[in-house]
């Protein structure tokens, strides 16, 4: 990011926090999340990783064999938008993909020794991002902040699922 961008950036957020001290939490998190990614995308630039595949990247890191399908699960995204990134990561040599047990239907997803070395180097860049975020704060309050986030997780996940069987109950 440029110097131009970076004041411009800080001096929108300092805006925010002076005028709206009190601003609704999803839009806090909004713009944490926006700059935790923006922040960690220009780290993994310099090894030519978007942003958008480290997240399949972190998913087969983990659990390597997925279809396309159970990979747009995982990653919470739609299955055009995994097949365009495993597309170009295939083209760089991160992945590949391949038809299991005869099954010509379904192909697999597969890191290759170029994908799977990546995990530590871009690793310590992830985590470099989250020392840098919570710079200043205690251990005691990033605790509270974990679970405050993941109770709210598990509440919109819940209620997520509650309009999606609504939707289908109105479907049938």
């Amino acid at each position: 990011m440029s110097k131009h961008n970076q004041s411009e950036t800080l001096r929108v957020l300092q805006h925010w926090h002076r005028d709206v001290p009190n601003d609704r939490m999803a839009h806090l998190v909004r713009d944490a999340s926006r700059l935790l990614a923006k922040s960690l995308q220009s780290r993994l630039t310099e090894h030519d990783v978007s942003f958008g595949h480290w997240t399949f990247l972190r998913i087969l890191w983990t659990q390597e064999g997925l279809t396309q399908r159970e990979l747009s699960e995982e990653a919470g995204v739609m299955e055009p938008t995994t097949f365009t990134a495993l597309k170009a990561m295939e083209a760089n040599g991160l992945i590949e993909r391949r038809h299991m047990n005869g099954n010509r239907r379904k192909l697999h997803v597969f890191l290759t020794k170029k994908g799977r070395n990546l995990r530590d180097v871009l690793t310590p860049l992830a985590e470099d991002v989250n020392r840098t975020s919570l710079r200043g704060v205690s251990e005691a309050d990033q605790k509270v902040t974990r679970q405050t986030l993941l109770t709210m997780i598990d509440n919109l996940a819940r209620d997520n699922d509650v309009d999606d069987n609504s939707v289908n109950e109105q479907d049938e």
